[in-house]
């Protein structure tokens, strides 16, 4: 753990500007109409809500390789050069159990939590486009062994959940059993839990979709028509973590609605102007970054805003969402593994 705290769907760069980095690049900016004082206090409280988690010191060399770097391009005269060289981002929205706003929202009890979201986000070189991949939280993968807080590592595990990485070894084993299943190294690690997901939303007005079925899951408290609908935060939670309303009632199914609902809110914050509305962009700032987690290379303000002005060419209608080909475990009909070679080319195109 580092300087802002021990660690703990989805923000995900993309908008017209940068999706959820764009949201604290704003923060800042809006916080300057609030006045001098006032600045230094809500940069401090932003910065400090922000919570991380020191990846790279804990897995060490034994990763794939990063990607090799572009030369970067300079935003202007009085500013240093903003890299452009390609990114890939572990984006995972976890159903943490802790605080009684997450058990509210179905975190369960106080022990633990899981992935229940995984994206991973690699962003071309030149940062004007990317593509999101989702990874079922069913599939069956090897989980490698992990390094642990207080010493000493988890055991190898084989036709592990996807998802039980994190429930063993935190971001640090997700992160290793991602880049162990794809090859592809993560360069950041970013997380938001079920309250602050909810509080985003809600933060900026609710989030507009339209559902292609009815929806009818008693699981999680979510019963819709088909049609048009404007959710709140709560409302929007449900139906990232709905499953047993539709399809199969597996997690396939979700993920396409979890698709659906990371691009409406990558359109709500584009067109939201919170410039000419400080208390509403401070709201929205810190429900961002006070359910933040990311690793040591996110940690400040200072890092997302610079990640965010080397995304402003990329554009929504470039962000490309897809889900990590599967099949049917043969062991398992409720588990899904790998689609080869399909799967192998995904992510051989991302590296």
């Amino acid at each position: 753990m580092t300087r802002h705290e021990e660690h703990d769907d989805a923000g995900i760069p993309g908008g017209r500007r940068s999706g959820t980095l764009k949201i604290v690049g704003l923060a800042l900016a809006g916080a300057l109409v609030l006045g001098t004082a006032t600045v230094g206090w809500a940069y401090w409280h932003l910065d400090h809500n922000i919570k991380s988690v020191d990846i790279d010191s804990a897995l060490g060399d034994d990763r794939p390789a990063r990607a090799a770097a572009t030369p970067s391009a300079s935003a202007s005269v009085s500013t240093a050069p903003l890299p452009t060289g390609s990114l890939n981002i572990l984006v995972l929205g976890s159903d943490s159990r802790s605080g009684k706003a997450n058990k509210k929202l179905g975190g369960g009890d106080s022990s633990g939590a899981r992935s229940d979201t995984a994206m991973v986000v690699h962003i071309d070189a030149g940062r004007t486009r990317a593509t999101v991949v989702s990874i079922p939280r069913d599939t069956l993968v090897t989980r490698p062994s992990c390094p642990l807080p207080s010493g000493g590592s988890t055991a190898v595990a084989y036709h592990a959940m996807f998802n039980s990485a994190y429930a063993v070894g935190g971001p640090v084993c997700a992160v290793k059993t991602v880049e162990s299943v794809t090859g592809v190294r993560m360069d950041h690690f970013i997380e938001i839990d079920f309250a602050g997901f909810a509080k985003l939303v809600d933060a900026l007005g609710g989030v507009d979709v339209t559902t292609a079925q009815n929806i009818d899951d008693d699981m999680s408290h979510l019963h819709l028509k088909a049609g048009p609908h404007h959710l709140d935060g709560t409302q929007a939670l449900a139906l990232a973590r709905t499953r047993h309303g539709i399809g199969d009632g597996s997690d396939l199914g979700r993920i396409g609605l979890q698709q659906m609902l990371v691009k409406a809110l990558l359109r709500q914050m584009a067109d939201t102007n919170l410039l000419t509305d400080p208390a509403q962009l401070y709201k929205v700032a810190d429900a961002v970054t006070t359910s933040l987690t990311t690793d040591t290379g996110l940690d400040s303000l200072s890092e997302l805003m610079r990640l965010g002005q080397s995304l402003q060419g990329l554009t929504a209608g470039h962000v490309k969402t897809v889900m990590m080909p599967v099949v049917q475990a043969p062991t398992d009909p409720n588990r899904v593994i790998a689609k080869e070679p399909a799967a192998s080319d995904l992510w051989a195109s991302l590296r």
